[in-house]
């Protein structure tokens, strides 16, 4: 995949257009229980008719044209028709509110904003649309909310015959602007250009030995780096076959319908499988897992079929550490989980887990094209053939994130093994200090808390004697402190728990209790971001007004109740 004919995604599509045109590329279930497939062919129509839209409008070269909505189909269709006709995508998550979407679309001059799948989230479309400038052409894809004032997708493309000669990019051409979530603070416009795009798919694929007969699941917010890289990359790159999922009600049944051959998740849903499966195994079979004969093998094998991870050759993890019992049953059953490192700036390309190298609580060694250097202060420093333009009209916040070497400043902490495998132990801002004056790094003690019945861990206490953590329990572990004996056992277990974190800590680092926390931390209360890590600032600010009560209990485990 060099030369001329194939060094951007623009490109790559053409080809895959061109060589096996009645392939399917997209399969979408929809709401209504039906299974849509879309080949090359059709997909590169419909974008083409599109394209053929948004050229007949006159935009200047270049344009901003945004999608906001969940993954599917479309989604991936809309964003190559911008390509298509010249422009520059902006993704949103469908999660976003008036004032974000607002303020993203004044800063990028947004002409054009394709409205997609919200699940029936007429009031959030509602919102978007009022604080949106009058200028701003609505186009609804399929399976959008009703929007009276906006196009339809179907009609434009009726209307409007195949684009015949496609824009076909320079490889240094912006591609894309991709708003940082971001744990804290307004988002960053992120500049990524196709070259960096297509060096990303190109060593993926040669990692992953990609090839058209793969399958990917598309689940995680396409407006997010990491699922834009991984599936909507990676499929235009190398020819893959994706699947989408259709809710959180059907995803076991739309991950069985995939049987993905690649697959990355979070730690929190690798809990969620681990969890599902244990509870169908009996004590025996459970046993048994972790042993070697013909049965094992067997029970195996029906448990990844049960999780639709029979076909999957190999899977990545990132953004936590998953617990130590977690990591070596799914290894135990087979599945070796490869920790990732990467970021928006460098499209999600750092740091990737060898095969048969993995290392628990460590992202592996840097991939091919990085370098990384640890800087006085711990912070890791990073150059990438895929590190982005810049921030948009953003000039001085670009030049402030490089040294004057030019590598980026990640705003992470870590350190290095004696193989290269970097371990990312904070962020250079979450340290905090105690009443007594002395500094904690909150990342490594949650490391040390993790557990199967936990999902989330907070370690904070600013200003405190003593640090403390918050934990969002397991939905089963959750129904555990419904019942008596239970309760106390995992209360019993939660002890234990921080016993052994503080063991291994230095005496201010100790933890002075744990709290049960009694809220869900999800995206929709503020409390986790879209790709489900937990946003600091908000659960500080929220729970730091309740420590002095707990402090002053003087438990060491602490149920939260209503």
């Amino acid at each position: 995949m060099s030369g001329k004919e194939t060094n951007t995604l623009v490109h790559r599509f053409l080809h895959w257009e061109q060589v096996q045109p009645d392939a399917i590329y997209l399969t979408e279930p929809t709401a209504d229980g039906q299974v849509i497939d879309y080949t090359w062919r059709q997909v590169g129509d419909e974008a083409r008719r599109i394209a053929a839209w948004l050229q007949s409008q006159d935009l200047p070269p270049r344009s901003a044209i945004s999608i906001v909505g969940k993954n599917t189909a479309h989604w991936i269709i809309a964003d190559l028709a911008i390509w298509f006709a010249g422009h520059v995508s902006v993704p949103l998550y469908p999660t976003i509110g008036a004032e974000t979407a607002r303020y993203i679309v004044d800063c990028c001059d947004v002409r054009v904003m394709f409205v997609g799948k919200l699940d029936g989230n007429t009031d959030g479309c509602n919102e978007i649309r009022q604080a949106l400038p009058s200028h701003v052409q609505l186009v609804g894809l399929p399976q959008s909310p009703a929007m009276p004032d906006a196009q339809q997708w179907d009609a434009l493309a009726a209307r409007h015959q195949p684009l015949r000669d496609v824009c076909l990019p320079q490889p240094g051409d912006l591609a894309t602007i991709i708003y940082t979530s971001g744990s804290t603070g307004r988002p960053k416009g992120v500049m990524h250009s196709f070259e960096a795009i297509y060096t990303y798919a190109l060593e993926a694929g040669k990692f992953c030995d990609m090839h058209p007969r793969d399958r990917l699941l598309s689940y995680l917010p396409l407006a997010h780096t990491a699922e834009r890289s991984f599936v909507e990359s990676n499929s235009l790159c190398h020819g893959l076959h994706v699947f989408f999922n259709d809710s959180l009600a059907t995803f076991m049944q739309d991950l069985l319908r995939a049987r993905p051959t690649v697959f990355i998740s979070m730690p929190r849903l690798w809990t969620k499988f681990y969890q599902a499966a244990c509870a169908r195994l009996s004590t025996t079979d459970q046993a048994l897992l972790h042993t070697a004969s013909p049965d094992a093998d067997a029970l195996k094998r029906r448990v990844l079929a049960s999780l639709g991870l029979d076909a999957t050759r190999i899977a990545f993890t990132g953004s936590a550490p998953l617990s130590t019992e977690i990591t070596e049953w799914y290894r135990a059953i087979g599945l070796e989980l490869l920790d990732v490192y990467g970021m928006t700036e460098n499209f999600s390309y750092s740091h990737y887990s060898r095969p048969g190298q993995v290392r628990l609580g460590y992202s592996g060694q840097a991939m091919p094209g990085v370098e990384c250097r640890i800087d006085d202060n711990g912070e890791i420093l990073l150059k990438s053939p895929t590190m982005m333009l810049g921030y948009y009209r953003e000039p001085e916040l670009t030049k402030e994130s490089m040294s004057e070497d030019g590598f980026f400043r990640t705003g992470d902490r870590g350190e290095f093994d004696e193989m290269g495998r970097l371990k990312i132990t904070g962020r250079v801002k979450e340290i905090f200090k105690t009443s007594k004056g002395k500094y904690v790094a909150p990342l490594p003690i949650e490391h040390r808390l993790s557990h199967p019945k936990v999902e989330a861990v907070c370690v904070t206490g600013p200003g405190y004697a003593q640090p403390f953590a918050l934990l969002m329990l397991s939905p089963a572990a959750r129904d555990e402190l419904k019942d008596g004996d239970s309760a106390h056992a995992l209360r019993t277990d939660m002890q234990g728990l921080l016993d052994s974190a503080n063991e291994a800590l230095e005496g201010h680092e100790k933890l002075a209790f744990v709290v049960l926390v009694k809220d869900i931390w999800n995206v929709e209360n503020g409390f986790m971001t879209p790709t489900l890590k937990f946003r600091r600032a908000a659960i500080e600010k929220y729970y730091l007004p309740r420590a002095p009560i707990w402090a002053e209990l003087g438990q060491k485990v602490i149920v939260e109740v209503d």
